[in-house]
């Protein structure tokens, strides 16, 4: 059998293709473009799809991909709020995704964002390429004693709580359940609103659902401190971004690291340097000295690609074995 990868990074591709290689049933065809409406229809005959984070796997799409015969359709990501599960129950499609990864990639970029706006990295290493070696606004804070907020204690939060607390900080949380390593940590765990108004860094580590869309809303970044560092390598929709950027020209926050963005789609991954960039808001939001974007590349590591991959070779020969896994959120029909 054929599969046909959507969302292939160069990086990505000959990984992909040894480890169905070392499967030895399959080959796989890769595609740099994204699954989306207008792409949908190349996959017409291809029985199994794998898609990546950005894809939009909404009803209409997945309509296209029924009626082009595919069957399972396997994301190389953990996070599901882009594939509309009830069109694909509808549509007795299989759905499945990569349910775990290394947790570090995430967090330890997560990290690398807080410290490169803290110690203001960037600035710094742009100055130096033009021979500026002056120390002028590049004064940063030592993380030891101040007070980390982790919204999200699972894998991800874990890890980042444990590299906070090798830093020294004092340790809040915010879930709907406690983390037995995080509490083991220090970690004393607040409503959010306390969170907010107490943390000197705040680092996002939960989904993307309803529940938490716009998480840090204007009323979470008004209560905020004005020189608190704000991280986010989760999901760009958990920031109301609109309010980021009216804090930000109020000339707030010591700092505020984003690996991700509300409105990333048809724009994270691909090369927009030569095109008249049409999002104002996103535009604006990079030209802040303290505002550092990266374009979603967090979990983007050999291990943690690795095992993304790993995961998909075993999605699919579950799929063809008629097995599930904690991996399937849809599976199909019996």
């Amino acid at each position: 059998m054929e599969i046909l990868a959507f969302g292939v990074t160069a990086d990505e591709e000959p990984l992909l293709e040894r480890a169905f290689a070392r499967e030895g049933r399959h080959e796989v065809r890769c595609l740099d473009v994204f699954l989306d409406e207008d792409t949908a229809p190349i996959a017409a005959g291809y029985e199994v799809v794998s898609s990546s984070v950005n894809a939009d796997l909404g009803g209409r799409v997945l309509n296209v991909l029924a009626a082009g015969g595919t069957r399972l359709v396997a994301q190389r990501s953990t996070g599901f709020n882009n594939i509309d599960l009830d069109a694909a129950r509808r549509l007795g499609l299989t759905v499945s995704r990569v349910s775990y990864y290394s947790p570090y990639s995430v967090a330890e970029f997560a990290w690398t964002l807080a410290m490169a706006v803290n110690r203001r990295i960037v600035r710094a290493s742009n100055r130096t390429r033009d021979f500026d070696f002056r120390l002028n606004g590049l004064m940063g804070r030592d993380m030891r004693g101040r007070t980390a907020g982790v919204l999200g204690t699972g894998k991800i939060g874990e890890a980042f709580t444990r590299i906070a607390h090798g830093f020294g900080m004092r340790l809040l949380g915010w879930d709907i359940a406690p983390n037995p390593a995080c509490v083991e940590l220090g970690m004393t765990y607040v409503e959010k609103e306390e969170l907010f108004a107490s943390a000197d860094l705040i680092s996002l580590h939960v989904p993307l659902m309803e529940e938490t869309r716009h998480l840090v809303d204007a009323g979470a970044l008004a209560v905020m401190k004005d020189d608190a560092i704000l991280v986010n390598s989760s999901r760009g929709g958990l920031v109301d971004t609109e309010a980021l950027v009216g804090e930000l020209r109020e000339g707030r926050f010591a700092g505020v690291g984003l690996d991700v963005y509300e409105a990333e789609a048809g724009v994270f991954f691909l090369d927009k340097s030569l095109e008249a960039f049409p999002d104002d808001t996103l535009a604006r939001l990079i030209t802040f000295p303290n505002v550092l974007v990266t374009s979603h590349q967090a979990y983007y590591t050999h291990d943690a690609v690795g095992q993304i991959i790993e995961a998909t070779v075993r999605n699919v020969a579950d799929y063809l074995a008629g097995r599930r896994s904690e991996n399937t959120l849809v599976p199909g029909p019996v």
